[in-house]
C-alpha cells in the first residue's frame, strides 16, 4: 500500500469486445478524444487507443485495443485479450439477457452512450478504481476465457454470448 501523498502510476490493459455495430469504437473515441461520429466505419483488425485516468492519489494509464467485431477477425481476438486487465463488452442495449447475466456471474455492469456520453467517462474511471484495489494476478498466460469452443465441456449449455 503506498504512504498518503504518493503518487502511483499503473499500466492497464483494456479491451473492448462485442459484435459489429454495437459501438466499441463510438465508446473508446468518446472516451479518448471527445468525439462522437455517426456513422462509424468499422474497425478492420484492432486499433489501439491510450488514455489515463487519476483515482486519488493514483493513476491508471489504460491502454485501450478495441477490437473488430466482425466474424473474420475473431482469430485474431485471443492476441488482443492476452494479458489483458479488464475487458468491456460492448453490446446493444435491445439484448436484455446482458443485465442478468452480468448479475448472474458476479459482473460489473454499467449502461453507456456514446452518443449522449452518457456514463462513458463513469466506465472507464470505475474500470480504474477497480483495478486498483484489486489484488495483482500475475498469469504470465493470459486470460482463460471461458465459453470458448475449444475450452466448453460437452455438457455445457449454451451461453448468450457465443
Amino acid at each position: 500500500m503506498a504512504a498518503a501523498g504518493s503518487n502511483k502510476n499503473k499500466n492497464a490493459k483494456l479491451v473492448l469486445l462485442g459484435d459489429v455495430g454495437t459501438g466499441k469504437s463510438s465508446l473508446v473515441l468518446r472516451y479518448v478524444k471527445g468525439q462522437f461520429v455517426e456513422f462509424q466505419e468499422s474497425t478492420i483488425g484492432a486499433a489501439f487507443f491510450s488514455q489515463a485516468v487519476a483515482v486519488n492519489d493514483e493513476t491508471v494509464k489504460f491502454e485501450i485495443w478495441d477490437t473488430a467485431g466482425q466474424e473474420r477477425y475473431h482469430s485474431l481476438a485471443p492476441m488482443y485479450y492476452r494479458g489483458a486487465a479488464a475487458a468491456v463488452i460492448v453490446y446493444d442495449i435491445t439484448n436484455l439477457e446482458a443485465q442478468t447475466y452480468a448479475n448472474e456471474n458476479g459482473l460489473f455492469f454499467m449502461e453507456t452512450s456514446a452518443k449522449t456520453a452518457i456514463n462513458v467517462n463513469d466506465i472507464f474511471y470505475e474500470i480504474a478504481k477497480r483495478l486498483i484495489q484489486a489484488e495483482p494476478v500475475q498469469n504470465p498466460q493470459g486470460m482463460i476465457l471461458a465459453g470458448r469452443p475449444s475450452e466448453r465441456p460437452s455438457t455445457a449449455a449454451a451461453s448468450c454470448c457465443s
